[in-house]
């Protein structure tokens, strides 16, 4: 004789009390994930609907034709946006080289080396760290020496923090690639650094360009840094030796202040940020997605 909730194999029959307890627990659980998530959602929308509202009024060809207007006038966000271009380019061009290398050897050459083990520790460490302490480090070792604030400060202050994204992802996608492709490249006689460079590289390519973009991602929005490194400069500037101006920071300044002209370029240029941290974003996602056979 077997039990009526149970069946001959000795599995919880659909009627049995016990799988609707199961179902209960499940239902419940479901719900609350949910909850979480439409929770969550809400507060994205609530921000992003305020954002385009307060922002898109702004919106207009004097945003990108005119410099940073003094107090009471109107103006646009020109030398700002180009400060940040340049800033922004310049740091990727820093970190990125750094990153590759970093990542290639914590995968093709040190993957089990007690070396590559503290160099992981200490990328994970700078992965979390505040902005604002690498804007400080900057600072001490560039700003302070120097005697003056300088976009050079600031992109290497950026740079800083696209290394450890770059580094990260570089080495998840070539540990992705196959061992056989390796073994492959030297049973042909290919060395080992030839065997990266056109094996490797070219198989992890999406994933380490995501990397990148995840990067620019991360560092577009970034203001800490800069306040103690690049500063600002309400006036067309393109000496890297000299304070840069910078989208960031200009919001952070009109934001707080009593002048309802920069309050209102403060709310546009964070929406020209979020745009192009979405766009990156999606860009990133596109890379890595995985693509239907024809």
């Amino acid at each position: 004789m077997t039990d009526s909730s149970t069946n001959s194999s000795g599995v919880a029959s659909a009627n049995s009390p016990l799988y609707a307890g199961r179902r209960r627990r499940n239902a419940i659980a479901k719900g609350l994930a949910l909850a979480a998530t439409l929770f969550g959602l809400g507060w994205l929308v609530l921000i992003l609907g305020i954002l385009i509202y307060k922002g898109i009024g702004g919106l207009s060809l004097s945003v990108f034709t005119e410099m940073t207007p003094p107090p009471g006038a109107a103006g646009g966000l020109l030398n700002a946006i180009a400060g940040s271009l340049i800033i922004t380019i310049l740091a990727v061009a820093i970190g990125t080289p750094i990153g590759i290398l970093a990542g290639t050897y914590l995968a093709e050459y040190g993957r089990h080396d007690k070396l590559s083990t503290v160099v992981r520790f200490i990328n994970d460490i700078l992965l979390s760290a505040p902005s604002i302490v690498i804007g400080l480090f900057i600072y001490e070792i560039m700003v302070a020496p120097m005697g003056h604030f300088s976009g050079w400060a600031g992109a290497v202050a950026l740079a800083v923090i696209v290394i450890p994204v770059v580094v990260r992802t570089t080495e998840d996608m070539l540990t992705l690639v196959p061992d056989t492709l390796r073994e492959a490249a030297a049973s042909i006689g290919l060395p080992r650094a030839h065997m990266i460079v056109r094996i490797a590289y070219r198989a992890a390519q999406a994933g380490i360009v995501t990397g990148i973009l995840l990067a620019v991602a991360r560092i577009s929005g970034e203001t800490a840094p800069l306040l103690f490194t690049a500063l600002n400069n309400q006036f067309w500037s393109m000496n890297m030796n000299a304070p840069m101006p910078s989208l960031p920071v200009v919001i952070f300044q009109f934001a707080l202040s009593p002048y309802e002209e920069w309050q209102k370029l403060a709310w546009t240029g964070a929406l020209l940020i979020t745009v192009t941290v979405l766009a990156l974003s999606i860009l990133a996602r596109s890379l890595t997605s995985p693509r239907k056979s024809s």
